[in-house]
């Protein structure tokens, strides 16, 4: 079995389907059992929090790739995760939107997967603090989570609505920031 191709997979039916669908919803069209899965994922919350802990590292490796790209301006960087967005509703995938669903599903603070999506959260904020310091901006720590609050918003009515107006909006908003 390949552990990152699964993984992927559960991703887009996780996307899909949201974090209430069944462990059979989820491996449908992967040709795997729920009985060879077991060893390795004892159960769904353990599938789930794998999943959501490599969705985060690619993220996060697409937050690195970004911010040392020299061809972008800092404004650019900042508002490079909407284009992201974007890109990938095109192709129904929603990115992010799993780690807001996560903490409203699992909303004990003890809970691994909640403590995970909101790690998540923080990197996301890390990210905008960072580029916002470089613009020299008086309070870059407030910007930063007002940035958060429209991203998070974005991503919440992606999970209902799935329209790519609720990204230009949010791009928009957040383009007065930077």
């Amino acid at each position: 079995m390949q552990r990152e191709a699964l993984l992927d997979h559960v991703l887009i039916q996780l996307e899909q389907h949201g974090l209430a669908a069944t462990l059979p919803e989820l491996l449908q069209g992967f040709d795997i059992t729920e009985s060879e899965l077991q060893p390795f994922w004892p159960d769904k919350d353990a599938l789930i929090f794998d999943c959501l802990r490599h969705h985060g590292q690619q993220i996060d490796i697409w937050q690195r790739q970004v911010i040392l790209d020299e061809t972008l301006t800092t404004e650019q960087k900042l508002l490079a995760r909407y284009d992201q967005l974007a890109m990938r509703l095109e192709k129904n995938r929603f990115p992010g939107c799993l780690f807001v669903a996560a903490c409203s599903a699992y909303p004990d603070e003890h809970s691994q997967i909640h403590q995970l999506s909101q790690r998540q959260k923080q990197s996301s904020f890390e990210y905008s603090r960072t580029l916002l310091r470089k613009l020299d901006l008086e309070d870059s720590e407030l910007v930063a989570k007002q940035m958060e609050l429209i991203l998070e918003g974005c991503l919440s009515r992606l999970m209902v609505n799935r329209r790519a107006d609720d990204i230009t909006t949010a791009k928009t908003i957040s383009s007065r920031y930077s």
